[in-house]
């Protein structure tokens, strides 16, 4: 027997939807930024060049963990020693901010709906037969949200670490600034904007007070958190960008395809 949309106590309507806007241009738009920020991702990770520019390091690459690293691209030592020549260090790093963004709220509900089309949108039936939700794997794995918003906090602390140290010349001369100096920083800005944002912090910072009266300082992050948690799609997706193109500009830098603009 039919269920949800087509079921028997539904009303028995001809069309799909009755909807007369373009509903499947944000699920298109999204299906197509995903896909391309997949592609340019995939790449740039397995290459494993091209991610240092003194003093820049790539977000994909940060922090450089393996002995193969180019020359100063690792400041935080080299446990990762054992790893074989040909495998790229960014493939170890990504695995937390991507794990992060994959299992976002928000992420889910855009994914879902551009690529799965679990809705396509609202009011517009979905293809499959049956509905599960996210109580079987692998969709069970989105859980871990708030373990991989830890590991991003992390992440993200050491992004700032990295735009601290841009502002240095290629000598590592302090008191200096480039244009990569300012991409690298509104990066690490959009990256907090996102994680804080998040809806694990918006919980962990006083989803389980009773009494906020009680605990003033918790409330006080739990209301600044909220205020972001409103713009946290914004973030989201500001957030994706700017990671995208903080590290396409490190590679032109490091493949010689442009120099960087210094400021002072």
């Amino acid at each position: 027997m039919a269920t949800g949309v087509l079921g028997p106590e539904r009303a028995d309507i001809g069309k799909g939807t009755l909807r007369q806007d373009r509903w499947w241009i944000s699920p298109a738009v999204t299906f197509v930024v995903f896909t391309a920020f997949i592609v340019y991702s995939t790449w740039r990770a397995f290459s494993g060049a091209n991610y240092y520019a003194s003093p820049y390091l790539s977000p994909f690459y940060s922090p450089c963990l393996s002995t193969h690293c180019v020359a100063g691209a690792s400041d935080f030592g080299q446990p990762l020693g054992f790893l074989p020549t040909w495998f790229s260090p960014a493939l170890v790093i990504l695995i937390f901010p991507l794990g992060f963004r994959l299992t976002c709220y928000y992420y889910r509900k855009a994914y879902y709906r551009a690529f799965w089309l679990s809705p396509a949108a609202c009011a517009v039936p979905e293809p499959h037969k049956k509905y599960t939700g996210e109580r079987r794997f692998p969709l069970i794995l989105q859980n871990v949200h708030r373990w991989f918003f830890y590991a991003a906090f992390v992440i993200a602390l050491i992004l700032t670490y990295d735009a601290v140290i841009a502002f240095r010349n290629p000598q590592h001369e302090w008191g200096h600034m480039g244009l990569g100096t300012l991409i690298l920083l509104a990066n690490v800005v959009l990256i907090w904007l996102y994680t804080l944002s998040c809806h694990s912090c918006r919980h962990i910072t006083g989803g389980r007070l009773r009494n906020f009266s009680k605990h003033p300082l918790r409330y006080r992050l739990w209301t600044f958190v909220s205020k972001l948690n409103g713009h946290h799609a914004r973030f989201a997706w500001a957030s994706l960008i700017s990671v995208a193109v903080a590290d396409f500009y490190v590679y032109l830098l490091a493949t010689g395809a442009i120099t960087d603009v210094r400021f002072f």
